[in-house]
């Protein structure tokens, strides 16, 4: 038998480090989806797929193969054309829905790479696309997948993609744990200083953007770390012989709409109501207009 965390503290090894992405992390503010999602095997079925979440795998898709491009083939056009061709129709209520927004997502990467050609030269090559970096603390091994990174004035940037209904701002990028958590991953990967952030909302074009502090940075990554030792203590409990239902409870609330295993938890029953897999692009199409 495999020894567990506690054994081989007691027996004076250490223990190993927290497999930390920012989504693991991120799941444990509900630690009944992060049972499911991370502990349970064979994990439950998630339920139907997101229209939302199809809209935002083909954007990220067709951004990441344009810049996959030769540089003189990237052109806005170019972009939108790489949306249709990635377009899948999982989610949306019907074709019709999902070709109005297949359009609507084209037009988005179209605008968004018109500006970004105006913001510099599109023919530089980022440091990173999709691309995976790492790093230690002396609780975490942190891992992640950024959007894209890229070299201005000698340091690195972190750039993330965003699809969502909401519009951002520089509160949403000093907030973002995942985006301090790439720049820090980033910097000690790519061997080059990481402090500036941001978040690129395709529906709107425009940019939430802010400067790091090693403080600022420092305190995401200690939130991370307590994170991953409340993990950590719940997963010892369970394995002393806890009944894993208790100890990994729900945290109901709105937000349970949205939740992949809202049909197996009937707390997030009780305190949300059930939407339609397209719901999340309601406020999207308002903004059509």
């Amino acid at each position: 038998m495999t020894a567990g965390p506690e054994q081989l503290e007691l027996a004076g090894l250490p223990r190993p480090l927290f497999a930390a992405t920012p989504s693991k992390l991120a799941s444990f503010d509900c630690p009944r989806r992060y049972r499911m999602t991370y502990l349970d095997r064979p994990a439950p079925a998630k339920g139907p797929p997101w229209a939302h979440n199809t809209l935002g795998a083909a954007v990220h898709l067709a951004l990441a193969r344009w810049w996959q491009l030769e540089p003189d083939r990237r052109t806005p056009q170019a972009g939108a054309t790489l949306v249709i061709r990635n377009w899948q129709h999982d989610g949306f209520a019907d074709r019709e829905q999902s070709e109005a927004w297949r359009d609507q997502a084209a037009h988005w990467v179209a605008g968004y790479l018109a500006d970004e050609a105006e913001r510099g030269d599109v023919r530089r090559e980022p440091r990173g696309v999709e691309r995976t970096v790492a790093t230690r603390t002396d609780r975490l091994a942190i891992s992640g997948r950024v959007d894209r990174i890229d070299e201005r004035d000698g340091e690195l940037v972190i750039v993330d993609y965003k699809t969502g209904r909401s519009r951002l701002d520089v509160d949403d990028a000093r907030g973002s744990q995942a985006l301090a958590l790439y720049a820090v991953a980033a910097e000690r990967t790519l061997h080059q200083r990481c402090r500036r952030v941001e978040l690129h909302h395709l529906p709107t074009g425009e940019v939430a953007a802010f400067e790091h502090t090693e403080e600022s940075l420092n305190q995401h990554l200690d939130r991370a770390g307590e994170t991953a030792t409340d993990i950590l203590a719940a997963t010892d409990t369970v394995a002393g012989g806890a009944d894993p239902v208790e100890v990994f409870g729900p945290v109901p609330g709105p937000s349970c709409s949205w939740c992949d295993f809202r049909r197996l938890c009937p707390e997030g029953q009780a305190s949300s109501r059930p939407r339609a897999s397209w719901d999340g692009l309601g406020l999207l199409e308002a903004s059509q207009a």
